[in-house]
C-alpha cells in the first residue's frame, strides 16, 4: 500500500526547502527506500526515507547552525502562535539579537524553540 497525500506532500516540501535537483532527490529515494518515485514508496519505505533524511548531511541547515528539523519545528511553533513574518523577526531581535532565523547556532535554535514554546503554554493559559 502507498503513503498517503500528506505524507508525499511532507516528501516534496522537504525537497524543495533542500533545494535538490530531480536527480538528486531521485537518487535519494533509490539509496533510502529502493524506489525511484515517491509515489512507489510504502510505510516502511516513507520512515527509511525521513531516516535517511535526518541522517545524512542534507538535514543540516548549515553543520555549525541549527539542524532542519529544528527549522521546521520553529517554523510550527510561529504558525501556532499566528505570528506573521514581522512578528517573528522582532521576537528574534529583541530576545536572540538576530534577523535571521538561519543564523541560529544549535543551541541557540533549542532555546528559541524552548521560548517559543513557553509564548504559546502561556497563550493558552490567557484563553
Amino acid at each position: 500500500m502507498t503513503i498517503d497525500r500528506k505524507k508525499l506532500a511532507l516528501i516534496h516540501i522537504v525537497k524543495k526547502d533542500l533545494a535538490l535537483s530531480d536527480e538528486a532527490y531521485r537518487d535519494m529515494l533509490q539509496a533510502a527506500a529502493g524506489v525511484r518515485s515517491a509515489r512507489d514508496l510504502d510505510e516502511a519505505g516513507f520512515q527509511k526515507l525521513m531516516r535517511f533524511f535526518a541522517r545524512s548531511g542534507y538535514y543540516r541547515v548549515n553543520p555549525q547552525r541549527m539542524t532542519y528539523r529544528q527549522k521546521l519545528y520553529i517554523q510550527h511553533l510561529r504558525d501556532e502562535l499566528g505570528w506573521d513574518a514581522n512578528h517573528f523577526v522582532n521576537f528574534l531581535g529583541k530576545y536572540f539579537h538576530k534577523t535571521d532565523v538561519l543564523t541560529l547556532s544549535r543551541p541557540e535554535a533549542g532555546h528559541l524553540i524552548e521560548a517559543l514554546k513557553n509564548v504559546l503554554r502561556h497563550q493558552g493559559q490567557k484563553a
